[in-house]
């Protein structure tokens, strides 16, 4: 890859995280991932590698913290993450995630839930069961910047970490 596109993939991913800086915000989104176009001066090469990029590190991310919380608590890990997210190329899965975001009524959905969502239909999960884990994860989202709203960030990621941090075992 030359230089040119590694400019403008930081570049990209810069901006993103500048302007994600600006609103009280925990997840990148389909409003994100429908900019990234233009950030790239709509470069379908740079797009795709941006896209691909931010895919990789949510993924590489979540088998991290899978593979953290197994060393404690295999099972508990095992019942966590046991919903496979890569059954799709990264390919593939870029092409399902822009025509998830194709609706205005997904945009402020976090990509995550759009991986999961884009999984659950590349192995024809019902309709049913995808439509609802849709409708649960609007509620969720709205629920959750409606808290961010009312408390601000670091109150709630505060309640969040001390209800999910494990006990700490002082020597």
């Amino acid at each position: 890859m030359n230089n040119r596109w590694r400019s403008w993939i930081l570049a990209a991913l810069c901006l993103g995280a500048l302007s994600g800086q600006q609103v009280n915000r925990l997840f990148w989104d389909g409003s994100d991932w429908e900019r990234i176009p233009k950030l790239v001066e709509f470069s379908p090469e740079a797009e795709y590698l941006v896209k691909a990029a931010y895919l990789n590190g949510v993924l590489d991310g979540r088998l991290f913290y899978y593979l953290k919380t197994w060393a404690a608590r295999s099972a508990f890990a095992d019942s966590l993450y046991e919903e496979s997210v890569d059954y799709l190329s990264t390919r593939e899965l870029v092409r399902e995630l822009d025509h998830f975001y194709e609706d205005p009524a997904n945009r402020y959905l976090p990509v995550p839930t759009a991986i999961l969502v884009a999984n659950m239909i590349a192995r024809q999960y019902p309709p049913e069961t995808v439509d609802t884990f849709i409708r649960q994860s609007r509620r969720w989202i709205n629920e959750l910047q409606y808290q961010l709203e009312l408390e601000g960030n670091a109150e709630l990621l505060k309640q969040i970490r001390e209800k999910n941090a494990p006990p700490v075992k002082l020597p």
